[in-house]
């Protein structure tokens, strides 16, 4: 069979959750080491233990696989709660707890791979750039500017553009340390060096976004 989509199942019916997850971790090891266009519906569902009928009634094309296995790879250290403002809470705590958790997204092996697949997928199909964009970085920056909008409501912070600010906040969190990563040149930072970056970046966004 093709990788033509099916179609899904009837509304109301409940799916095995843990399939699911077993589709999703086999379609990350596919595209990761064969890249999207060579990994097929066929050989995510051989690798995921389910039939490919399974696979298509969690995810109508290859397409809608691709962006999930995205949103799974950043929820799993980026959980929704995370951007959330406690009450009680500090800023800068809820600020640092996001930040390590991005660093860490960024910096494993899993997501490495992935951005450099993006480099040369992306030049050759643009659309899918945008599925990976609209499903990784781009949820991202939009959750964390709606956080930052609500800390600007609060008058903890003054963030008149929480959209832009929340792109320089993951920009500052990337920093040099990832950009070597992704190609390849140097070692990843201790454990006491990525704290000690990561509390730098706090430090220095709340003092820009202090009110005067």
């Amino acid at each position: 069979m093709s990788d033509h989509p099916l179609m899904p199942n009837a509304p109301g019916r409940p799916k095995d959750m843990a399939k699911r997850h077993s589709i999703l971790e086999a379609a990350k090891s596919l595209f990761l080491s064969k890249g999207f266009a060579s990994t097929s519906m066929d050989a995510v569902a051989n690798l995921a233990g389910v039939s490919k009928l399974t696979v298509y009634s969690h995810f109508t094309d290859k397409e809608k696989l691709f962006s999930a296995a995205i949103m799974a790879t950043c929820s799993e250290q980026l959980p929704d709660l995370f951007f959330e403002l406690p009450a009680g809470v500090p800023v800068d705590a809820v600020l640092l707890n996001i930040a390590r958790g991005f660093y860490t997204l960024i910096n494993s092996e899993e997501s490495l791979n992935l951005h450099r697949l993006m480099m040369t997928l992306g030049s050759q199909d643009p659309k899918l750039s945008q599925i990976f964009f609209e499903a990784g970085p781009e949820r991202i920056v939009l959750e964390m500017g709606r956080l930052l909008n609500h800390i600007h409501q609060t008058g903890a912070l003054h963030i008149d553009k929480p959209e832009a600010a929340a792109e320089h906040f993951f920009c500052l969190i990337k920093g040099g340390p990832n950009f070597r990563l992704l190609y390849g040149y140097g070692e990843p930072l201790t454990t006491d060096e990525a704290h000690t970056h990561v509390q730098d970046v706090v430090d220095l966004f709340m003092r820009a976004y202090r009110p005067v």
